[in-house]
């Protein structure tokens, strides 16, 4: 079995960053692009997508800032983080996503992320 290796992709997001987070963070907001359904209990988060569930634990949170998230189901040193960037003198608001992959499932990873940020940009109406 192949390695996961760890992977970066930016996204521009015209949104603030406090709107953006409350997406990121709670469950409803990710209800909203992320999953088809979002529950939280005890630092857990349950994703499901067409009925099948998959558990994060939340590893660190900071407001407006980053969330990082680790599959209880993947390799130790994996996780997945969303971050939000702002640029000082623009202001512009960038995503920025960490996540991890094996060779040949990368370029997967990569498209459903392009997916899952092009739907939230939608719900964002950004």
């Amino acid at each position: 079995m192949s390695e996961k290796k760890k992977f970066n992709v930016e996204y521009e997001v015209k949104s603030s960053p406090k709107i953006l987070f409350g997406f990121l963070n709670e469950p409803n907001g990710l209800a909203q692009w992320f999953a088809d359904d979002v529950n939280y209990r005890d630092q857990v988060y349950t994703f499901t997508w067409d009925g099948e569930q998959q558990k994060a634990k939340l590893l660190s949170i900071k407001e407006n800032k980053h969330v990082k998230f680790k599959w209880l189901d993947d390799e130790p040193h994996c996780y997945f983080e969303m971050e939000i960037v702002q640029d000082e003198l623009t202001n512009d608001v960038a995503l920025s996503i960490t996540d991890f992959a094996t060779d040949d499932t990368l370029q997967d990873r990569k498209l459903i992320w392009d997916n899952q940020i092009q739907y939230l940009v939608s719900v964002l109406g950004a």
